[in-house]
């Protein structure tokens, strides 16, 4: 892994412990792998036009969200019951428009060099993402306690989860490299849902889910050059060691 792909790992681990923070507070945790499936359609169709897989799934990631979205209310149904309805249909095309190989690599994440382009794009993506949860993290707490009082406070709560769902995607997209279908949503919900149980703010709790997906994936990486194996198994069980660590160590209430 050059120099520009470990930055850029390590971008992708300070946006998937922000996001995972708030996926854990709007109990989504179990919808992570789900959506993270819609991008194997994407993938698929990349691959049949000659396209940069990465593109493909950040354009189905896209679509998937503003329908989970779009059908919520009129589905009165719970966010990770739609992800999961979107998911299940994403995952039988994907598996239908990839061949073996292709389907395994994506599953599962692979190693390679990045084109420049999925770098740059990786950059611009991360830090848009970064900037957005910063700037709203508070509306996106108010919001995650009581909608009504949001609107009170004059939050616009449609258009908010609309681009909360979407920021998201896009970091499964970004991290589907080297985690693959399988294994991205792990690294946005271990490291927020160790810091869950250490944090007593949420300021604390954002820092936390940074350090612990900035390890897992420094470590996970680190191990797996030298040991010759796939990046994302080593990366996630980094993060599951870190979490199961954390049970011994959580502050008595």
């Amino acid at each position: 892994m050059n120099i520009e792909s470990l930055l850029l790992s390590v971008a992708v681990a300070v946006a998937a412990g922000l996001v995972g923070c708030f996926a854990v507070m709007r109990r989504m945790a179990l919808a992570a792998d789900p959506l993270s499936h819609v991008a194997l359609p994407g993938i698929g169709m990349a691959i049949a036009f000659h396209i940069h897989p990465i593109f493909g799934a950040v354009a189905t990631l896209f679509f998937g969200a503003l329908l989970v979205w779009a059908l919520e209310d009129r589905a009165r149904a719970a966010t990770e019951t739609m992800i999961g309805v979107v998911f299940s249909a994403a995952l039988a095309l994907g598996a239908l428009m990839s061949s073996g190989d292709e389907l395994i690599q994506a599953l599962f994440g692979g190693a390679g060099d990045m084109s420049r382009a999925e770098i740059v794009f990786g950059f611009l993506a991360t830090t848009a993402i970064v900037l957005f949860l910063v700037s709203f993290r508070n509306s996106l707490v108010i919001m995650l306690v009581s909608p009504d009082v949001a609107r009170t406070a004059g939050i616009h709560v449609r258009r908010l989860n609309l681009l909360y769902l979407q920021t998201f995607a896009l970091t499964i997209a970004l991290g589907l490299r080297y985690l693959g279908v399988l294994l991205m949503g792990a690294l946005i919900i271990i490291p927020a849902a160790t810091a869950k149980g250490l944090a007593r703010n949420l300021k604390s709790m954002l820092w936390i889910a940074i350090v612990v997906a900035l390890v897992s994936t420094l470590v996970g990486a680190s191990a797996a050059a030298r040991m010759h194996k796939a990046t994302g198994p080593l990366i996630v069980s980094t993060a599951a060691v870190m979490f199961f660590l954390s049970l011994l160590h959580r502050p008595r209430t």
